[in-house]
């Protein structure tokens, strides 16, 4: 009987067509070609955390090829737990933007000055700029026991969508696509901005845009925040090294308008004769105001608004009233100090009664409440109505009415007793207790500090929770509150840039940020005062002060130092020598 010749080993038609034998005689036959290596290894050398976007549109076809890639990474039990948001409305990059830089202010407060000082200096514009947010969230609603390889490793759904996040990189990369990962967000509020349902987190923002800038090396070591460690520094063989001395643990430092016009800024600085964000935090606030005005804005508005306070009754100011009087008359006859450092600043000053005492101030736009006024205490500080025609009438002032100069606002304010309601405002605005509030006020001693916190956990007890602002305003606040609540409220729909003073103002600017967040794109934050609660005002804002002088003026004298500055930061840019395109070129 003849020998059969053996049968030939069947190959499936779809699936792993190779045999055991193909794969023991050429065990690296599955590499891919020396090119493709060499590629990948470009693309992974290559990738960096961009800052700096340009604002043209990402072609929805390239969108797709980076989500597509994303969506191709690996996941325990083939869960594909991933869920990729993508953001392209202004309005809401605008609100990831201030949370972002709520929290970067809220981390620096516990780093060592150096280190926050580096935190700072740090650019978060892309989630405004870039025309496309990317927000990469886990559905981690399945039970970890009913996912393969969960029940052991519970988070690495987490690892998951972390591997998503690399390959949507690296696509975007080798596309020439730029990428920046923000994680600088209190997850709960971004989970709200973006309406997560429970057992939905965020691994963070990924802005994605075309990059305008091409760093050679990554943006942290650049900046001096660390080295790269070297890679026999992190592999460890066999096991935990079982030295005397565990090693040393990761180094902590202890202790957060439009993107083309934000972009234009920041180009026509690349080509002055100086060296990157030379003029720091003030350059920051130059390329806000380029962007929401243009290159030529050289004027300005001091919006200084007044008004008395019924809760001085209560004993919580070292001044009379009349004073409120007093500097507002001075202030309308250009003698008072915020007039006086207006016009040193190159400001126009209007000066606004928002209800000082029995009889209007003459030579003082009037806006005078209708109805009687309360000491917040016992009674509501103001109606509703009032409320509505005071923020009214501020809108118009912000918008800049005839009469009133084009260009930035200043806003100061001058109130006896407004640092009790400011307080007020704040403790309803944050949920901050009434204790960590209440600070000195001008001329204030123990006593009056500590009738001031009584008064104001009482006008806190009285309001209740709610998260309307107009209601807040109408309960504890004042009549120059709600006026300069509607004046950011209009110079940000005017597109123009307002300058803060201190925490009257400040919380003024809390509050329209609460009724519209994107006007925070708009707010520059003069200075930081004296005053206790100041500090978390202005971090709740996302704002860096440009000063810091312990002021205790009010009248918009920091407002006006820092406009001065600004002003003059702008006109020094149109007369700073530009470099060649070529020159610049060189030198990128």
């Amino acid at each position: 009987m003849s020998e059969q010749p053996a049968p030939q080993r069947p190959v499936p038609l779809v699936g792993d067509t190779t045999s055991a034998q193909q794969r023991r005689d050429d065990p690296a036959g599955w590499a891919m070609p020396p090119e493709v290596v060499d590629a990948l290894a470009a693309v992974v050398a290559g990738r960096r955390d961009i800052r700096r976007f340009r604002p043209d549109p990402v072609p929805d076809e390239l969108l797709r090829q980076v989500l597509e890639a994303a969506h191709s990474a690996p996941s325990v039990g083939h869960s594909q737990p991933w869920r990729f948001i993508v953001v392209r409305s202004p309005a809401t990059r605008d609100r990831a933007a201030h949370l972002a830089d709520r929290a970067r202010l809220e981390q620096a407060s516990e780093l060592t000055s150096e280190r926050a000082a580096r935190l700072l200096d740090l650019k978060l514009e892309g989630l405004r700029e870039a025309p496309v947010g990317v927000v990469v969230t886990c559905d981690r609603r399945t039970p970890a026991a009913g996912v393969l390889g969960r029940a052991t490793f519970p988070d690495a759904d987490l690892w998951s969508c972390a591997c998503a996040v690399q390959n949507l990189w690296l696509t975007a990369r080798a596309l020439g696509l730029g990428v920046g990962w923000v994680t600088l967000f209190d997850q709960a509020e971004l989970a709200d901005l973006l309406h997560l349902p429970d057992g939905v987190v965020t691994l963070g923002w990924l802005c994605v845009g075309w990059p305008d800038e091409r760093p050679p090396a990554p943006g942290l070591e650049r900046a001096a925040w660390s080295r790269k460690a070297p890679l026999d520094d992190v592999v460890l063989q066999e096991r935990w090294p079982d030295d005397s001395a565990p090693p040393a643990p990761p180094t902590s430092h202890l202790r957060g308008p439009e993107p083309g016009r934000r972009v234009d800024g920041t180009d026509d600085t690349d080509r002055l004769l100086s060296p990157p964000e030379a003029l720091g935090a003030l350059d920051r606030a130059l390329h806000l105001v380029r962007a929401a005005a243009g290159p030529d804005l050289d004027t300005g508005t001091l919006v200084l608004v007044g008004a008395d306070h019924p809760v001085t009754a209560h004993a919580v100011s070292a001044y009379d009233r009349s004073v409120t009087r007093d500097v507002l008359t001075s202030a309308v006859g250009g003698i008072s100090l915020g007039a006086a450092h207006a016009r040193a600043a190159g400001l126009d000053v209007v000066v606004v009664d928002a209800g000082v005492g029995e009889a209007h101030v003459e030579g003082a736009v009037d806006v005078r409440p209708h109805d009687p006024r309360g000491d917040l205490v016992t009674t509501d500080a103001m109606t509703a109505a009032d409320v509505r025609r005071l923020m009214d009438a501020g809108r118009r002032l912000g918008a800049g009415v005839p009469g009133i100069a084009p260009g930035l606002v200043a806003l100061g304010e001058v109130g006896v007793g407004n640092t009790t309601v400011a307080a007020a405002l704040t403790c309803a605005l944050t949920g901050t207790p009434a204790a960590d509030v209440a600070g000195l006020g001008s001329g204030a001693d123990a006593d009056i500090v500590a009738r001031k916190t009584e008064v104001v956990a009482a006008a806190i007890d009285r309001l209740g929770h709610t998260d309307d602002v107009h209601r807040m305003l109408a309960a504890v606040g004042g009549p120059e509150f709600a006026v300069l609540t509607g004046v950011v409220l209009g110079a940000a729909r005017a597109g123009r840039p307002v300058v803060l003073d201190g925490l009257a103002t400040s919380v003024a600017a809390l509050a329209a940020v609460g009724i519209e967040p994107s006007v925070q794109a708009y707010l520059i934050a003069g200075q930081r005062s004296r005053e206790k609660a100041h500090g978390l005002v202005l971090r709740r804002l996302g704002l860096e002060p440009l000063l810091q002088l312990r002021l205790r003026a009010g009248e918009g004298v920091g407002a006006c130092l820092t406009a001065g500055m600004v002003l003059q930061g702008m006109a020094a840019r149109r007369t700073t020598v530009r470099t060649s395109a070529r020159t610049a070129q060189r030198n990128a």
